[in-house]
């Protein structure tokens, strides 16, 4: 006989856990007569195929009504007592309440069932979905939660009772919330301000119609009185911090930490968020009501924990919500701060100018979301100093300059996303010249300067047949780039062996200038082991000749060369252009100019001609992703022209502002190895 699964077994006299089969009932505890009480419905589990767990599952359905779980997993049964109803509807009513605060609507919640609710957390988005499934264990004591949305996935979960243990096995741990004290201002002994306040802040610029607007109080210790600031949302007291005469501050215990003027910002369109209290009536003192202050000040630095508060474990909650967020330093944002920016078009964060107020408008950004921030720049005091923060701005320069600050708040940084403002500096460089090689550097050569110039940033990928002189082409090039700008060179070059041919030799004094020239112009790349660099490793040693001894150029030959191990699911031509993209990256960064030798790919019925970019073995992405392209060819035929003859074929120009596509033809002497310009010899 099967019964139903999932229903409670009511025994009188023992908790024993029962398991059952098709063929037998056998209780886990076989020592133990019991009696069953029938008091209640008896099901039994009838397939007990593997071991138990005590634990209910959790896994969140989708449903779109309240369902009870039918999972295939057999599960014991267990003892629930009738009579300790009370204890059950205090868990469940408790358990409840807490998920209200949090945002649930709890009427149709039942335990032991899923749910399917709106999320709180995202609402739904545009179609307003109930995409959230809640589910309440059997006993009142635990719920969990999921949302199904993509583009939110909260998930979470909460008890009714910290020490309470659930018969469905237990959750995360969780702290013990705190209760909150009521408080009164005759219960705090608080007073009107008085004389000498009033003009302290007079001092401060700050009126005393502001003071009372804000029902700022003081409270009498022996013969001091301290400054109250009164914390109040909705006009009923929460909170009270004290500042004295030595600017010592210390709250009320175990009160709710909110936003100082939160009342203020119920209904604003922008809500500016200050350092201190002071800083907050500053603000209004210049117009502006819309401001809330932090409640415990600055951070040393920005947090790195997860978006997860302490409030929140102490409530119960294992995952963020909408609730109190703990940031680094006991800096806490409110619940009424959570609610109102989705209503907010602008946040201004108008924190402390030094470095614990940066840290907190980090912070702050970070959590509340840098799209809708803005950030104040406080004015100069001097040349070396910037005001400090709102109070000093009002008390120095008065309260329009500080109404014209707030108004000229910049969009807060955001990585990735930059207005043009921030180029100006590099467009006005590059309109005055300011840095001297915006239309880049002269080749030497001056049949070849209008096609092709040598810019910082850029990547030229040089190409031509085997023995067609690419790499003397380049070591040319480099010097004459030495000889005119004093630029210097990492060469990361492994065929390049040849020092000269038999030539006249030089004098000793020439020599060892020679070495000195050397040495202060051109360093080298070089696997001191058999095995053959990465791009990586050849990039990382140009990283440390650039500022180790500023150099302003790489050269890479060959591409063949460099040990091109790559994933299997790698195709070469992905490769190719992630290690272009590297090489790119490199070249910018350090305003370096890179050039890369590859050679052209075997050509078969080669007619002399020659070849084009897209002939590089590899990939196309060797021309689509250069800057320039050069291709280097020389003259093999007596009979078509000088075999001196070198033509350097510039097929490709990005910058059109610096050179454009042509050929160019230069003298080349093999035993110095200096090229020349031959007399009308570019050619467009």
């Amino acid at each position: 006989m099967l019964l139903r699964q999932q229903q409670r077994l009511v025994i009188s006299s023992s908790p024993t856990i029962f398991m059952a089969s098709k063929h037998l009932l056998k209780p886990t505890t076989p020592t133990l007569p019991l009696k069953l009480s029938l008091s209640s419905p008896v099901t039994i589990s009838a397939f007990p195929l593997k071991p138990n767990s005590r634990i209910l599952p959790i896994s969140l359905k989708t449903s779109a009504l309240p369902y009870t779980s039918q999972s295939n997993v057999p599960r014991p049964v267990y003892s629930v007592n009738p009579e300790d109803t009370g204890n059950f509807s205090t868990r469940l009513s408790i358990l409840k309440k807490k998920l209200e605060v949090i945002g649930f609507d709890t009427e149709m919640l039942k335990p032991g069932q899923y749910s399917h609710l709106t999320c709180p957390k995202c609402e739904g988005g545009d179609s307003m979905e109930k995409s959230l499934s809640l589910f309440i264990t059997l006993d009142g004591d635990n719920a969990q939660w999921l949302c199904h949305r993509a583009k939110c996935g909260w998930r979470g979960g909460i008890r009714a009772f910290v020490d309470g243990r659930s018969s469905n096995g237990s959750l995360n741990p969780i702290i013990r919330m705190k209760p909150k004290r009521e408080i009164t201002e005759k219960g705090l002994g608080l007073e009107p301000l008085c004389s000498e306040l009033v003009a302290y802040f007079g001092e401060r610029m700050i009126s005393k119609e502001t003071l009372a607007r804000n029902c700022v109080m003081q409270k009498t210790y022996g013969n001091q009185s301290t400054i109250a600031f009164t914390y109040r949302r909705n006009g009923v007291l929460v909170s009270c911090k004290y500042r004295d005469v030595n600017k010592n501050f210390w709250q009320e215990k175990d009160t709710e930490k909110i936003f100082y003027g939160v009342d203020d910002i119920k209904e604003a369109s922008d809500i500016i968020i200050v350092e201190g209290e002071i800083d907050k009536l500053s603000m209004e003192e210049a117009g502006f009501y819309n401001c809330v202050s932090v409640p415990d000040g600055a951070p040393p630095s920005v947090s790195t924990k997860a978006l997860v508060s302490e409030e929140e474990r102490e409530f119960g909650i294992d995952a963020p919500s909408i609730c109190f967020v703990k940031l680094g330093h006991e800096i806490s944002v409110s619940m009424e701060l959570q609610r109102v920016p989705g209503e907010t078009s602008r946040i201004i964060l108008a924190t402390d100018g030094d470095a614990p107020g940066c840290a907190l408008a980090e912070e702050l950004a970070r959590r509340l979301g840098r799209e809708r921030c803005w950030r104040v720049k406080w004015p100069k005091k001097n040349e070396g100093e910037h005001f400090k923060d709102a109070n000093e701005v009002l008390m120095y320069l008065g309260p329009d300059v500080l109404k014209e600050v707030i108004e000229n708040a910049e969009l807060y940084p955001i990585q990735g996303l930059f207005n043009f403002s921030k180029y100006f500096n590099e467009i006005d460089a590059y309109y005055y010249h300011s840095h001297g090689f915006e239309l880049g550097v002269s080749t030497g050569w001056k049949g070849l300067d209008g096609l092709y110039n040598v810019v910082p940033g850029e990547l030229t990928v040089v190409t031509g047949v085997p023995n067609s002189g690419k790499s003397e082409w380049i070591d040319a090039l480099l010097c004459n780039i030495n000889r005119s700008v004093g630029w210097k060179f990492a060469l990361c070059s492994m065929e390049n062996k040849k020092y000269g041919e038999s030539i006249e030799r030089m004098n000793v004094e020439e020599f060892e200038l020679g070495k000195k020239w050397l040495s202060e112009t051109f360093y080298l790349i070089r696997s001191e082991n058999e095995s053959l660099p990465n791009i990586k490793w050849v990039l990382d040693l140009a990283k440390a000749a650039v500022l180790r001894h500023g150099i302003r150029g790489l050269v890479i030959d060959p591409y063949n060369e460099l040990d091109h191990q790559r994933p299997p699911s790698q195709t070469e031509t992905e490769y190719v252009s992630q290690i272009l993209t590297m090489i790119k990256r490199f070249a910018q960064h350090h305003s370096c100019h890179v050039w890369f030798v590859a050679h052209p790919r075997q050509l078969h019925n080669w007619d002399g001609a020659p070849p084009n970019m897209y002939d590089i073995s590899g990939s196309a992405h060797f021309i689509n992703k250069c800057d320039n392209g050069i291709v280097i060819h020389r003259n093999r035929n007596p009979e078509v022209g000088p075999i001196d003859q070198v033509q350097v074929c510039v097929r490709k120009v990005r910058n059109k502002v610096i050179g454009t596509t042509g050929d160019a033809f230069l003298s080349y002497n093999r035993t110095t190895g200096v090229y020349t310009d031959i007399d009308g010899s570019s050619r467009k």
